[in-house]
């Protein structure tokens, strides 16, 4: 059930979502995932999600990082609006994996991203927050070929 308003608990959620995104080890996945990951098939997304792959640790944390927050909104914990005022940039790793996301799910976890998904399809915030990554993602990947 959505929360109506905003409270003092749904700020101490946010916050500390922030602050685990500082951590250093997050920090260093999300800019390396976030830089240098630009998936133009589904073999490169396979690769990725290949233990030994440099980039593996960086898709497994940010994964696990953004589906739990992203578990937060989806159960009702947190207020959906204000959360994804500053917790959007899940919405970037949904861009680049939704194209694989069903061919992921038989592969590997028939679970994968759920929560992130529905963020992306059920939430006003989430489908504009999805739309804008997924242009961005788009023209990168333009810019590649």
């Amino acid at each position: 059930m959505a929360k109506g308003t905003p409270d003092y608990h749904d700020a101490d959620l946010v916050l500390r979502v922030y602050e685990m995104r500082r951590e250093a080890v997050m920090r260093a996945s999300r800019d390396a995932f976030n830089g240098k990951f630009w998936p133009a098939s589904y073999d490169d997304v396979k690769a990725v999600a290949t233990a030994g792959h440099e980039l593996n640790a960086a898709y497994r944390q940010l994964g696990t990082y953004w589906e739990m927050v992203y578990g937060l909104v989806r159960h009702g914990i947190v207020h959906t609006d204000y959360f994804l005022e500053t917790n959007g940039e899940g919405m970037f790793l949904w861009a680049k994996l939704e194209p694989y996301i069903s061919q992921l799910r038989t592969d590997y976890n028939p679970n994968l991203l759920v929560n992130t998904e529905w963020v992306a399809k059920e939430t006003d915030r989430g489908r504009a927050l999805a739309a804008l990554f997924k242009a961005r993602v788009e023209k990168v990947l333009a810019s590649k070929k």
